[in-house]
């Protein structure tokens, strides 16, 4: 038994969070992959997992080995996937973090269309609204709907982003329709929490400058959807993304405020680490999703 597979296998169950998810997930046995990470620990004589019937943890070396056994293992299958493309064969799996509101809104059917073109190649998607530490939890790349910021990562942009400031039209006809974005602070607000602003609300001020607006109101989520229906049934104002308010602005049960006040600058991004070479499976996914975007926006 060589030791990359063993490495692997330790790998598996590090992401997976024990042997028996690790086992239902690649459709191995978990003795299997117990026997694979206990002959990895002898061969480095240390232990890598503090394992009880009902914990699991890395020890410290086992951190240590996990952090460069992934990069190990992901110059190995770059290597490979370089090798595949020049013989024009692209196949394996991509682990992508990508929020929750991406994957939900009609952008999400990217994805269900790259998985339909490429069936070589395993989406392992993971869907979470927070910024996830790509090298320090083994993805290849993320989708990101945010500001481009400096960084150790390489971005490149997919597609553009913008939010509005909504409200119903009852709510405006009960409490006004501010003027300015002060006005906000006295009004009934509606707090998305994956928002890295939470309450405190950044708008265009009367210059060049920004202005931070702090807001409350009756409810704090962590949806944009749950967001938008609080807000069509009159509840409070809310930033919404775009594509998530579309369908009630289409309909009347939205109306945007304060548009000219909008920070603009944001977009949708793929990100991934700064690697010697990008496996050719995450360029063909990259590629896909650029092209994707770009025929409807064009559209």
């Amino acid at each position: 038994m060589d030791t990359l597979t063993r490495m692997r296998a330790f790998i598996d169950v590090v992401e997976a969070e024990g042997f028996s998810a690790a086992a239902r997930k690649i459709g191995r046995s978990k003795a299997l992959l117990s026997k694979y990470v206990r002959e990895l620990e002898d061969e480095l004589g240390a232990l890598l997992l503090n394992r009880t019937t009902r914990q699991f943890s890395l020890t410290e070396a086992g951190h240590t080995y996990y952090q460069r056994a992934s990069e190990i293992v992901r110059e190995v299958d770059s290597l490979a996937d370089a090798v595949r493309e020049s013989s024009g064969d692209v196949r394996g799996r991509i682990k992508l973090s990508a929020a929750r509101t991406f994957a939900d809104a009609p952008i999400g059917q990217s994805l269900i269309d790259f998985a339909k073109q490429h069936p070589d190649i395993v989406l392992d998607i993971h869907l979470d609204d927070r910024f996830v530490d790509l090298v320090e939890e083994g993805f290849d790349l993320a989708v990101r709907i945010s500001r481009l910021e400096n960084s150790s990562l390489i971005a490149r942009r997919l597609g553009p982003f913008s939010v509005r400031l909504c409200a119903s039209p009852d709510l405006i006809a009960k409490h006004g329709k501010p003027t300015r974005p002060q006005d906000l602070s006295n009004m009934p607000c509606i707090v998305d929490t994956n928002g890295r602003s939470l309450a405190n609300w950044r708008f265009k001020g009367d210059g060049d400058d920004t202005v931070t607006v702090t807001v409350s109101g009756p409810i704090e989520v962590n949806s944009p959807m749950a967001a938008r229906a609080a807000a069509a049934s009159g509840l409070g104002f809310a930033i919404l993304p775009d594509f998530i308010a579309a369908p009630d602005l289409a309909s009347g049960r939205l109306v945007t405020v304060l548009d000219e006040r909008i920070l603009s600058g944001t977009g949708i991004f793929a990100v991934y680490p700064h690697r010697r070479y990008l496996p050719a499976k995450v360029r063909v996914f990259v590629d896909f999703l650029v092209h994707w975007f770009r025929t409807r926006e064009t559209a």
